[in-house]
């Protein structure tokens, strides 16, 4: 077994903490659903689990061969993060206001692989948010490095506990998407509000990745 009996409670219950908490792919994940309704949500958390899962090996090979070594210089990224997640609050303050007129660009000029695309772009920006999302960046490395290393340096159960988690971020970040979904109707009328909101949502969580360096 990767992870000694005893202490696999304190393992899930680590995992299930970094997962619920809000962080930039629930928050997207919560602003999608609720502005572009099931379809794109669930597009996007494709790629959100893809980006999961592809920081999860990254981590497991890093975690295998240099041990705890760059555990801290993976808060350098917190800077790529950052950028990335201001991106998103902008594109989510201001590139709604022209949604009408698209869509009625979209009716004039319909285009063939116009979902292709949609699915393409929604897809991309799951992915891009757990690339730079430093938050599961240091939740791999550190479920790898407290909860398996001390206690197994071979790889297969690193591997195992690296395959394992992208069933733990995503899955709990579907609470947020379902959550999105039922408030949808709620919110209908407080476009502008809910926009907001989740755009300053974003920033703190970008500021909460390089506060640490200014300390």
């Amino acid at each position: 077994m990767p992870i000694p009996i005893e202490i696999l409670p304190s393992f899930l219950f680590y995992c299930y903490i970094s997962a619920i908490t809000p962080g930039p792919a629930n928050i997207c994940s919560l602003s999608t659903s609720l502005q572009e309704g099931k379809k794109a949500a669930f597009q996007q958390w494709i790629g959100i689990f893809t980006g999961f899962f592809i920081v999860s090996i990254i981590s497991v090979f890093v975690s295998y061969f240099l041990g705890t070594a760059l555990n801290d210089k993976v808060q350098y990224l917190s800077f790529v993060g950052a950028a990335y997640l201001i991106y998103l609050a902008i594109h989510i303050l201001v590139g709604h206001n022209n949604k009408s007129e698209q869509k009625n660009d979209e009716e004039k000029s319909p285009s063939i692989n116009s979902s292709e695309k949609s699915f393409f772009q929604h897809f991309l920006t799951g992915v891009l948010v757990q690339l730079t999302n430093v938050k599961i960046m240091l939740m791999c490395l550190t479920a790898i490095t407290s909860f398996v290393l001390p206690y197994n340096r071979t790889f297969l159960p690193i591997l195992a506990v690296g395959l394992f988690l992208p069933f733990t971020g995503p899955v709990a970040n579907l609470v947020w998407l379902f959550a999105g979904l039922s408030l949808k109707r709620l919110f209908s009328n407080h476009k502008k509000t809910v926009n907001i909101v989740m755009s300053l949502s974003l920033i703190l969580c970008a500021v909460s990745l390089v506060i640490s360096f200014f300390k």
